[in-house]
Parts: C-alpha cells; sequence; structure tokens
C-alpha cells in the first residue's frame, strides 16, 4: 500500500493557526506486513539516523494499528520524502496524516478523509496545516468540540506556487515563544478583517486582492526577524509581480502565489539574490492525502 500527502503553506498572513493550502510537493509512504520491522528512508531526513530510532511516523502507526485490530504486526516502512523537515511546510502534518490514514489501511478498515483530520487534531492541535494536507486545496478552518469544520476550494491551474526555502530552520517552538500574549483591539480588528477578506478573495479567485488581503500584524514579522533575509525575499517576489507574499507557517520558507506567466521570472530573480536559498516553482495540489491500494 502507499500514501502520500502534499506540503502546506499555513496562516498566509493574517489567517494565523486557520488558513492553509497545499502544494504538489508530496511525502510518499509504501509499507507491507513483514517478518521485521524495518525502516528505510529516501529523500529529506535520509542521512538523519534519529528519524530511523525516533519516528514519530511510526510511534502514530503502532497506536492507531493495534487500537484497530489489538494486535501487533510487523511492517516495512520506505519513505520518500520531498517535504523540507522544519522549513514551515507541513512536513509535521504530512506525517501525522499519513500515519493515521495508513494504520486504518493495513488494518483494513475504511475511513474518511474528515474522520483522519479530526484524529489528527490530537497530535498537532492547529488545523491551518494539517487540513490542507488531507483534503487539498485552499482551505478554511476552525476547531469546534475536538472536531475541525473546514471549507475549501480548488485552486487553478494558471496559478504556481514561488517557494524560496532557506538553508536554515526556524524553531516553530521558539518563533511561538516570541509572540505577544495579547494583542490590542485595533490590530486584533485588522487581523480579522484582512483574514475575512483574504477568504472571500480565494473563493471569488479576485487574485489580484490577495496582496492587500495577506497583511498581518499578529505574527509574520516578528518570526521574520528570526532570519531578516526573508523580508528581502517579500520585497524581490512583490517586485517581481508576485499576488501574495507571506511567510509559510512558523517559516522559515516564504511563500508566494503568481501567475503562471509571472513564475519563471520572480523565481529566476529570487534564485539570482539568494544563492544559499532552494527555490521551487510548484503547482497546487487539489488532491490532499492520496491511498493507493
Amino acid at each position: 500500500m502507499t500514501i502520500s500527502v502534499p506540503a502546506t503553506s499555513a496562516n498566509l498572513g493574517p489567517g494565523f493557526d486557520s488558513l492553509g493550502l497545499a502544494v504538489d510537493l508530496r511525502n510518499v509512504v509504501e509499507f507491507h506486513p513483514s517478518r521485521f520491522f524495518s525502516i528505510s528512508i529516501k529523500g529529506e531526513g535520509e542521512g538523519n539516523p534519529r528519524l530511523k530510532g525516533n519516528n514519530l511516523f511510526v510511534s502514530i502507526f503502532n497506536e492507531h494499528y493495534k487500537a484497530l485490530t489489538q494486535k501487533r504486526q510487523n511492517f516495512k516502512f520506505t519513505f520518500h520524502n520531498q517535504i523540507p523537515m522544519s522549513r514551515g511546510l507541513g512536513s509535521s502534518s504530512a506525517v501525522i496524516s499519513s500515519a493515521i490514514a495508513s494504520a486504518h489501511e493495513a488494518a483494513g478498515v475504511r475511513v474518511s478523509k474528515r474522520r483522519i483530520l479530526n484524529h489528527a487534531l490530537v497530535y498537532e492541535p492547529h488545523p491551518d496545516n494539517i487540513t490542507p494536507a488531507i483534503m487539498g486545496g485552499f482551505t478554511a478552518s476552525a476547531v469546534e468540540k475536538q472536531k475541525v469544520f473546514s471549507q475549501k476550494k480548488h485552486l487553478p491551474s494558471y496559478l504556481k506556487a514561488v517557494v524560496v526555502i532557506p538553508n536554515k530552520p526556524i524553531s516553530t517552538a521558539k518563533s511561538r515563544t516570541s509572540l505577544p500574549r495579547s494583542y490590542s483591539k485595533e490590530n486584533a480588528v485588522f487581523n480579522l478583517s484582512h483574514t475575512a477578506l483574504t477568504v472571500a478573495a480565494f473563493f471569488n479567485e479576485d487574485w489580484e486582492m490577495l496582496r492587500l488581503a495577506s497583511q498581518d500584524r499578529f505574527h509574520q514579522k516578528i518570526r521574520m526577524k528570526l532570519l531578516p533575509e526573508l523580508f528581502s525575499v517579500q520585497k524581490v517576489a512583490y517586485e517581481g509581480g508576485a499576488l501574495m507574499s507571506t511567510l509559510s507557517g512558523s517559516g522559515s520558507t516564504f511563500f508566494s502565489m503568481a501567475y503562471d506567466t509571472d513564475a519563471p521570472a520572480i523565481h529566476e530573480k529570487l534564485q539570482l539574490k539568494f544563492p544559499d536559498f532552494r527555490v521551487k516553482t510548484l503547482d497546487f495540489d487539489n488532491n490532499g492525502l492520496i491511498v493507493e491500494r
């Protein structure tokens, strides 16, 4: 069996812990019953021995498989990882959601994406990454009574994602501690109004509105100060014609959306300006989690 999950970009400016979208950069796990337990990692994280000894996927998989079957079974897992780790592209959400889906498939229990999403909330309490990872597209999410409620918008093929992946991470935990404990009424209203406008722009396909709508006063500039080059990344992207340019999750990746006709020039300018960073132009993903039996 094969399970794949796309990378995600969350927050999208003002939509703190609630907005996200999926891009076509996937982690794939193949697995089958085996006499002996084994893990093989290819791609991102391939040279990290700690991932084999303390593997989040395997821990969640075993927990759910045992709960579903009341037994233990050895499996051979092969991971093909494309999502950079600790870079704000939803690598942990991909691990969590694929582990839950894999356990259900291995146990022979068919389960809806919505059910997987609610299970994933136990391990990732903020739905901004796990929702697009599982559902695909652009998503707006809220949590109520330990369940995720969300709306999804398919993204057209004439839009591209241009992501700049720095050569160093920003710790999500560290960046959260740098955020204020409280916000002024003025800033709260600013973010509420801009989040609402961002959602409306996506659903109405008013892409030109996104540059204004995606402004933020809650977290983005504070986190960007941990890697000041990101201010220049945003400036270059906007000068090149990006429709929106925001910190991806808590960083360090920076996400920009552009028309397919503008994306190559934006990509080239960013790579030229930041030769030590990886720049990728990606399609958006409308499928989310995929199970192949």
